[in-house]
């Protein structure tokens, strides 16, 4: 009888998967994703291949355990009772090839405290039952025997020497082979398709680019914006590639989305790359800009979605039943967000950690970096970008104002010079002008959300509003909307799918209001902070919810973008009112901001002059407990409190499928895309979907589904949440 690897699925008229099918195809896919990961080391890396593989071949050798056969043969959903991952780490042990060991030991409980492994007394052993270690110890033998009887063809290799086994070395190897295991599973059960892309046509998407840009300018060639925007651009393309990481400090309105791109595609040609990764700072500007780029970049007869690929959520999935629906970096061209992006480099987990082999090789435009993440994690993060400059990456660090932090001790040590793409002259003449397109104000005393209405209608329109948290801008939209004003309301409780249209909706009326004949300036946008970094919009003024000084210069983006007329005013500004949560994470960074205001730095230094001191500031008063922290965790491998800290936003969320057509299909196991997934759910904190009693979605353990009121056009998910939170405030609900 064959040994199996995985049961049958009887009810869907799936068979089971055999041992020997399972395994071959792991390795052959382990090392066809390590070798490919591998050529772009320098002058390429067989040990690592060699190593990862290894582990490949023996990551599933305790299923063939007698009494893991028995569980899977008889089609159960039970757990196996011996834990399978033993066998083969004790087998590499005994070769002394403890890096495969330690890959085949976290392919499902993620990477380890290696301090915490060397002082116990059973290195990479997950099981802790003495009887059940002793019959593995017994049985490995017999183990091995079986397993080579299966695949006599399959021979391990003794490899040593190499590269060094770093943090971000064991995490490209565990994403070589848990990239290999879920796929090959999910291709069994769910018919996974295996996206490949051998000709990128990098040369041919270039030239694309350079037609569309060039139509673009010949619809208003004279306007002195379209001309800073075609200096841009051109300064950008022809930028020498040869160094691995470059800044692109750009004013906002002048194009950085395709300058940068011009850059990156060079670079994809001259060091020959296999991926451009585009990372945003917010969800909702991935739609516009993936607009541009399909627009732009998708050469005829292409499937614009897998040539440029949209990720909204983190979708990383470690059940069977959810593997063949995980974000992965598969396409030539993917837009994705800062906190899928900076996560998965940090992670410890298997099925966060999935795509990253793809990363090697790939040119990474690092769109407003001064707002992608916390100030504290680039020191680390700044060594993992080196580190990935010696696996064929090439970073692009762009903002409209971009703090220096490579130049600052605290972050980089000994510090460092990176070259702009923009020109020296050119960027001292755009940065000139935005000294009269805003001026930044502050509040001196706190709002509660009626004096808050009031002042924000005091202001000239259009009007956008920022608040900190979702609740907050729910109950502001919420209440404008009830005084009888014009509002729209735009936050992550609302899918991206109805976010999008939204954002159309707030296109159409900036439109009109430069139109004499439609002209209506009179509404407000209340959004949360997913609309303050790269969306084209130009409003006649700004508030902001008082957090950090990146939020308060990045919403003077979206102020007097293309100098529609004079000098414009950004509030910043603090509530004091019950419904009006305050966030966590913005104390220090308020601080840092007041005295900025108090020293009348926000409105005498540059835009990039103010962010890197109020960087410098924040960096030194959190340094101690945070930024050296990550460091000395990463350093000595300890993975899972590297993970833990190195949080772009500390939420513990899920995905919430609000599209009831979705969760029949779901439900139904009919086929159901990454993409319409995420377009249709949200992303809630966990503690709120046990406060609200939310049921998983049927068969799907990692999917909740929304049960109560949607509001597609205006509150989304917080038309259902708000009556509970006025019903706090009213003592209703204790």
């Amino acid at each position: 009888m064959e040994a199996l690897a995985h049961s049958a699925r009887a009810e869907q008229g799936i068979p089971p998967q055999t041992y020997a099918e399972h395994v071959i195809n792991v390795l052959e896919r382990t090392q066809k994703n390590a070798s490919e990961a591998a050529k772009y080391f320098e002058d390429s890396n067989q040990a690592f291949v060699d190593k990862v593989a290894a582990a490949a071949l023996f990551h599933d050798l305790g299923k063939l355990d007698d009494e893991n056969q028995k569980v899977l043969r008889n089609h159960s959903k039970k757990k196996l009772p011996i834990n399978h991952v033993d066998a083969g780490c004790v087998y590499l042990k005994q070769r002394n090839q403890l890096q495969a060991a330690f890959l085949i030991y976290s392919h499902h409980a993620g990477l380890c405290s290696l301090p915490d492994e060397v002082v116990r007394d059973s290195l990479f052993c997950r099981v802790r039952d003495i009887a059940t270690q002793q019959r593995t110890n017994e049985l490995i033998n017999d183990y091995k025997t079986l397993h080579e009887d299966i695949l006599d063809s399959c021979v391990i290799k003794n490899v040593s020497g190499g590269i060094n086994w770093n943090g971000l070395t064991y995490r490209l190897g565990l994403s070589c082979l848990v990239d290999a295991d879920h796929s090959d599973t999910a291709q069994h059960y769910e018919n996974e398709g295996n996206l490949e892309y051998k000709d990128l046509r990098w040369e041919e998407r270039l030239r694309a680019l350079d037609k569309f840009v060039e139509t673009e300018f010949k619809k208003d060639p004279y306007s002195a914006r379209n001309l800073q925007r075609q200096e841009i651009y051109d300064s950008c393309r022809k930028a020498d590639t040869i160094t691995p990481i470059q800044a692109c400090e750009s004013p906002v309105g002048t194009g950085k989305t395709t300058s940068v791109m011009a850059h990156l595609l060079q670079a994809a040609i001259t060091k020959k790359l296999r991926h451009i990764i585009v990372v945003l700072p917010y969800t909702n500007i991935i739609k516009q800009s993936v607009k541009t780029y399909r627009k732009a970049l998708v050469l005829a007869g292409e499937s614009p979605e897998q040539i440029v690929a949209e990720h909204h959520h983190q979708a990383d999935f470690e059940s069977k039943e959810l593997r063949s629906l995980s974000s992965l970096w598969k396409s030539p061209i993917i837009v994705t967000t800062a906190v899928q992006f900076f996560e998965t480099l940090g992670s410890n987990m298997p099925a966060k950690l999935r795509k990253l082999h793809e990363l090697p090789g790939s040119a990474i435009f690092i769109d407003e970096a001064h707002a992608a993440i916390p100030s504290w994690l680039w020191p680390q993060t700044w060594l993992w970008f080196k580190n990935l400059t010696n696996w064929g990456c090439h970073f692009v660090l762009a903002s409209g104002s971009l703090p220096r932090f490579w130049t600052m001790e605290k972050f980089v040590s000994p510090t460092e010079q990176i070259p702009d793409l923009v020109l020296d002259e050119l960027r001292q003449r755009s940065s000139k002008s935005e000294f009269e397109r805003i001026t930044y104000r502050t509040c001196d005393e706190p709002f509660d959300r009626k004096s808050l209405i009031d002042f924000i209608m005091s202001q000239r329109g259009p009007r956008l509003v920022i608040m900190n948290t979702i609740q907050s801008a729910a109950v502001v939209a919420n209440e404008m909307q009830k005084a009888g004003h014009t509002v729209l309301h735009l936050s992550t409780a609302l899918t991206p799918v109805d976010r999008n249209r939204i954002v159309n909706q707030v296109v159409q009326l900036l439109k009109q209001e430069r139109n004499i004949e439609t002209k209506n300036t009179d509404w407000t946008l209340v959004a949360t902070s997913c609309i303050e970094a790269g969306m084209d919009f130009s409003f006649a003024t700004a508030l902001r919810e008082s957090c950090n000084v990146a939020g308060l210069i990045q919403i003077g983006g979206r102020v007097n973008r293309n100098h529609e007329g004079t000098t414009r005013d950004v509030w910043d500004f603090r509530v004091l009112d019950p419904l009006l949560n305050r966030h966590p994470s913005f104390e220090t960074s308020r601080a840092v901001l007041d005295n900025l205001f108090k020293e009348q730095l926000i409105q005498k230094m540059s835009a990039t002059d103010v962010m890197t001191e109020g960087m410098r500031r924040e960096i030194m008063s959190n340094y101690s407990n945070n930024a050296e922290d990550i460091k000395k965790s990463e350093k000595k491998g300890d993975y899972p409190k590297v993970s833990e800290l190195y949080r772009v936003i500390k939420a513990d969320t899920r995905i919430v499928v609000v599209d009831k057509k979705i969760i029949e299909a779901l439900e139904n196991h009919e086929k159901v895309t990454t993409l319409d997934l995420l377009r249709n759910s949200v992303q809630i904190w966990f503690q709120k979907i046990n406060a609200l009693t939310l049921e998983n979605v049927k068969g799907y353990d990692e999917l909740f589904k929304w049960t109560w009121p949607y509001d597609p056009d205006f509150l989304g998910i917080m038309k259902g949440v708000l009556p509970l939170v006025y019903a706090k405030e009213d003592g209703l609900i204790f």
